[in-house]
């Protein structure tokens, strides 16, 4: 039976890929008196590569060779992403980035129907904590049993690893719960174990190849704001609810 329901988080909780991450990546290049600039289109590509630090190193490798990169190289990335982290907080605190369409309404009824909620992300835990609290409040960070984050497995998605290390943490197989994501690696990354995956696109990734997906959505939806099917089935709904989240899981 189903019993756990794990969320990707940057894209998939909330838009916080352009108007979140992209904007605390600059704010933290112009402090430390870079001329980088990420533009959208830029940071859709840069998208290709998971982790921010890892994503700084393929900038610096493939859009800009020109840039000397220092003896410490490693050390001034990671102080690179720890100012963009602090930018990143500042703009949830500030409410800059709403949570998406139906994702509120989907946990307080997976919660009423006791399910057990978890995290699997490629983000920092001080960007999902910035985010939970800004939008759910303080509490909601309490609702999930497992948050995996950052860099707590070595290798991130499109790896399976931090999918596996949240359901051996929860003690759980993969029959029994549904991740939901949004991108290309994300999907690789819980489908390659075989959890079914709910999938909602946004503007990076909705031409993507999302193969392996049990279902491909504009949106969550709510009531009064129906989502529409990309790819698979509504099993008979108009919003993602806990009963088409079970036909998903059951397959029917």
């Amino acid at each position: 039976m189903l019993e756990a329901l794990i969320f990707d988080v940057d894209g998939t909780l909330a838009d916080t890929e352009r108007d979140g991450h992209r904007v605390a990546f600059n704010q933290a290049f112009e402090e430390a008196g870079l001329d980088w600039h990420w533009s959208e289109d830029l940071y859709g590509q840069l998208l290709a590569v998971t982790g921010g630090k890892e994503r700084i190193k393929f900038y610096l490798n493939d859009f800009n060779q020109e840039f000397s990169k220092p003896d410490d190289f490693d050390a001034f990335v990671a102080g690179l992403h720890k100012s963009k982290t602090a930018h990143y907080v500042r703009l949830m605190e500030e409410g800059k980035v709403p949570l998406r369409p139906g994702v509120e309404r989907l946990l307080a009824e997976a919660r009423e129907a006791g399910m057990r909620l978890a995290i699997a992300t490629t983000t920092t835990p001080e960007n999902v904590t910035a985010l939970l609290s800004n939008t759910l409040g303080e509490e909601s960070l309490s609702w999930f049993e497992v948050i995996a984050a950052g860099d707590i497995v070595p290798a991130k998605k499109p790896a399976p690893d931090i999918y596996e290390w949240a359901l051996e943490q929860m003690g759980l197989s993969v029959e029994q719960a549904v991740a939901f994501e949004d991108s290309h690696n994300g999907v690789r990354s819980s489908t390659v174990i075989g959890l079914p995956t709910i999938v909602t696109v946004n503007g990076y990734t909705e031409n993507e190849d999302l193969s392996g997906a049990a279902v491909i959505l504009d949106h969550m939806g709510e009531p009064d704001q129906p989502f529409s099917v990309i790819e698979g089935s509504d099993y008979g709904h108009a919003h993602v609810n806990m009963e088409f989240v079970n036909a998903v899981h059951r397959g029917k």
